[in-house]
């Protein structure tokens, strides 16, 4: 069957494999590099109680109580995960463009639909991943707020052991409905990223100069950020494991209905603003992140490409 063989081609392709591993290098340098500024936003979003109101005053404030390293806190788990994130998505991006497209021009709507379609795919997979690294990352930190439970995990496989015996195993798919939603993010990111990079391009084709994939990757990453931040407020706070489960049947009605009274109370406690507490870190670092991380992909992606004597694989 030629279709079956096209397309088991478009999954197992070495064009994706390098996209893949181009992603999760470039995104694991580039988070390396911002670090710190992932930890600030982090506590601004969990820790309501905390009077610091700015990024640096943040850091400084954790530096001083928790010491020179507290910021990269938590680093080797978020990197284990972004790294296995990052390469499932940009697989499954690129193989699913790859297999719709058949070398056809790419348009706005598909780069939103295979942005969507890879991050379902990579929020399934990678959600238990990211629920540990969030609890290794806030342990051990001096909260303001004094509800929060203190944990004791010895590293990223004691975190699973511990969750799925104290919480079950659905404990370490916590935040999954808020990150089905927020699949929008990488899809609307590179839905524009992709989009600007046809617009540049439109003239004529050429690989970009770094300055260029910089900036509209930064913007990308901005919209795509200021436009699901609430939701992500909310994801981090159920991936901390804080809140006691509701006793509901349904685990989705359930969840919907958390996520529901989590960002009325926040905006009724806060303000509307509320809802947005600890964006200028998460701008400040996911921009630059993002930013730094597209610059990186593509240069990687193409100097491999190139190395092996292959034209650069563009899709857009």
């Amino acid at each position: 069957n030629n279709n079956s063989v096209t397309m088991s081609a478009g999954v197992f392709s070495y064009e994706s494999l390098v996209h893949a591993v181009s992603g999760a290098v470039g995104s694991v340098t580039a988070m390396t590099v911002f670090f710190p500024l992932d930890t600030a936003r982090l506590r601004l979003q969990v820790d309501e109680n905390r009077k610091a109101k700015s990024t640096p005053a943040i850091l400084a404030e954790i530096i001083k109580e928790e010491g020179l390293l507290a910021p990269y806190r938590g680093w080797f788990p978020v990197i284990c995960s972004l790294c296995c994130s990052n390469f499932v998505y940009f697989y499954c991006f690129n193989c699913l463009k790859s297999t719709w497209l058949k070398g056809k021009q790419s348009a706005s709507s598909t780069d939103l639909l295979v942005g969507i379609a890879a991050g379902i795919v990579n929020v399934l997979v990678t959600t238990p991943l990211w629920v540990v690294n969030t609890r290794l990352k806030l342990q051990g930190s001096k909260f303001r707020n004094t509800d929060i439970q203190p944990t004791n995990y010895a590293g990223i496989l004691d975190a699973f052991a511990q969750i799925t015996r104290d919480e079950g195993v659905g404990a370490l798919w916590n935040g999954t409905i808020p990150s089905l939603f927020l699949v929008f993010n990488p899809a609307i990111q590179f839905m524009i990223y992709e989009g600007l990079k046809r617009q540049l391009r439109k003239e004529v084709p050429r690989e970009l100069s770094s300055l260029e994939i910089f900036v509209i990757g930064a913007i990308a990453k901005a919209v795509a950020t200021t436009v699901t931040y609430p939701l992500q407020t909310i994801q981090s706070i159920l991936r901390f494991g804080q809140l006691k489960s509701s006793t509901e049947k349904s685990k989705l009605l359930s969840s919907l209905r958390t996520i529901k009274c989590l960002l009325i109370s926040r905006a009724r406690k806060h303000g509307l603003l509320g809802l947005f507490k600890g964006l200028e870190a998460k701008l400040l670092q996911t921009v630059l992140t993002a930013a730094l991380m597209f610059l990186l992909y593509e240069k990687i992606a193409s100097c491999t490409f190139r190395a092996m004597g292959l034209r650069f694989f563009f899709f857009s």
